[in-house]
């Protein structure tokens, strides 16, 4: 294949540009935002689920204290209606009177037994509601740097998009000078190439894979007609003669 030696140094210039892209949407891929934010979303994730759990026990509780204070009121009401027939008067055989004592007495441990559960209910709620304030702040800190490092991210992304239209746009006008057909076998090579279709030969040495030409090889590109599209023979990339290759 023959190109004008202009049309080799500017197919340079378009591989420069295809790499910048592939720099770009590295960058894009790898911003450290990314990481961050996957990192922020699973801990706010396990701290919704600990407040979840946190507010259901403290509803559960709440229920839990207002069955037992019921439960004292009754026991209450009941020493106290008791107490009221004891104090009338109203009883006066020995073991009616007896047992009606031996009653009160009874519920008035009930009622103490039933008000330690009360307290112990309520400071397992205290603790609950305790949990769930605090981990309703952690939620909101932690929601509040995902936020941040979106905004960041998202930033980060919109000028690495700008920057891409621009390269985009130059490379679309610069290949638009380069022939088809040493634009058509460049896009192959560079593509089974990692992403170099054209490299320049630089002091004897090839660009792309990095090997300095030996003397036979020198003397074939030597040879060469200017116009003559040669390529490396190691890594079979375009090879582009400049001032500076040293033949």
């Amino acid at each position: 294949m023959n190109a004008a030696p202009a049309d080799q140094i500017r197919l340079l210039d378009v591989q420069a540009l295809d790499t910048r892209l592939t720099q770009l949407a590295h960058k894009r891929k790898t911003l450290p935002e990314h990481e961050e934010i996957q990192r922020l979303e699973a801990d706010l994730a396990q701290l919704r689920d600990l407040l979840v759990a946190a507010q259901t026990e403290e509803s559960d509780t709440a229920r839990e204290q207002t069955k037992a204070e019921q439960d004292v009121d009754q026991v209450r009401q009941r020493a106290a209606r008791d107490q009221k027939r004891l104090d009338s008067g109203a009883v006066t055989n020995p073991k009616d009177l007896e047992n009606l004592q031996s009653e009160i007495a009874s519920l008035a441990k009930r009622q103490g037994d039933l008000e330690d559960v009360v307290l112990e209910v309520m400071e397992r709620r205290e603790a609950a509601q305790g949990r769930a304030a605090e981990l309703s702040e952690r939620v909101d800190s932690v929601a509040a740097k995902v936020e941040d490092a979106t905004a960041r991210r998202d930033a980060a992304v919109a000028e690495l998009d700008s920057e891409e239209a621009g390269v985009r746009k130059e490379r679309e006008t610069l290949a638009a000078a380069v022939p088809e057909a040493l634009l058509t076998l460049y896009g192959k090579i560079r593509e089974r190439e990692g992403g170099v279709g054209a490299a320049r030969l630089y002091q004897r040495r090839c660009d792309g894979c990095r090997l300095e030409l030996n003397i036979t090889e020198l003397n074939e590109v030597r040879e060469a007609p200017a116009d003559a599209v040669v390529r490396c023979e190691n890594c079979r990339r375009i090879l582009v003669r400049t001032p500076e290759s040293g033949l």
